[in-house]
């Protein structure tokens, strides 16, 4: 396949030039807009982000550690495929984990957390409108995260964050054209409603719907209504 690279946002900021290169390239793979087979290399890389070789390689490597890519000898670097299969096997697991958690977190939720999640939410509904895949992306990681950790569970929030590096959202990028993305957006903003009402069963039905997005709209697939 021949070498691709997706539209990426060029890198302005001096600081930690390896990360922003890192989560760049996995909201790109996550998102799909570098789909599975992508060849892509250091130099092609280092000339779109503006920077240096060495943190595009550290941030390859990186990629390469948590399976995103593989190397290919003399070429660079090719983007893996996760299988459908794989795909629900992780919404399965996360099924289990984080509706239970945010039926928790709504009897003890802390009113004091809820303007820096709004934040974090209105960022998210930017990002969906404005087609920011990468802003979007960031902010729904750090939100749920962030809602994971006030459930009081250190070793669920490593669990959650290790499940959604490995998920891939392949319709992601279809779905700027459509009004989904805002949809799924919104129920940022409909689960902190519940959870600072204290609505356990809305908080944990509203999280079961989000995760299925997963396997659905952000899969490329129709969902029901």
């Amino acid at each position: 396949m021949s070498e691709a690279v997706a539209s990426f946002r060029r890198i302005e900021a001096p600081v930690s030039l390896r990360e922003t290169v890192s989560r760049a390239l996995t909201a790109a793979i996550v998102s799909g807009d570098l789909a599975p087979g992508t060849l892509v290399s250091v130099p092609s890389l280092t000339a779109r982000f503006a920077v240096s070789a060495t943190p595009v390689r550290e941030a390859m490597l990186d990629l390469e550690k948590r399976g995103f890519v593989t190397a290919v000898r003399n070429k660079g670097f090719r983007v893996t495929e996760v299988s459908p299969e794989m795909l629900s096997h992780i919404a399965e697991v996360r099924q289990l984990l984080e509706p239970p958690a945010m039926e928790k977190l709504a009897g003890r939720f802390p009113q004091s957390a809820l303007p820096a999640l709004r934040e974090q939410a209105d960022a998210i509904v930017t990002g969906a409108r404005s087609g920011d895949l990468v802003t979007y992306l960031e902010a729904d990681r750090d939100f749920h995260l962030r809602l994971t950790t006030l459930a009081g569970n250190p070793l669920l929030v490593d669990v959650v964050a290790d499940l959604r590096s490995r998920a891939r959202l392949l319709g992601l990028s279809q779905m700027v054209a459509t009004d989904h993305l805002e949809q799924s957006a919104a129920e940022h903003h409909e689960l902190l409603d519940l959870l600072a009402a204290g609505d356990a069963s809305g908080a944990r039905d509203l999280m079961r719907r989000h995760i299925g997005h997963t396997t659905g709209w952000w899969a490329g697939r129709p969902e029901e209504d």
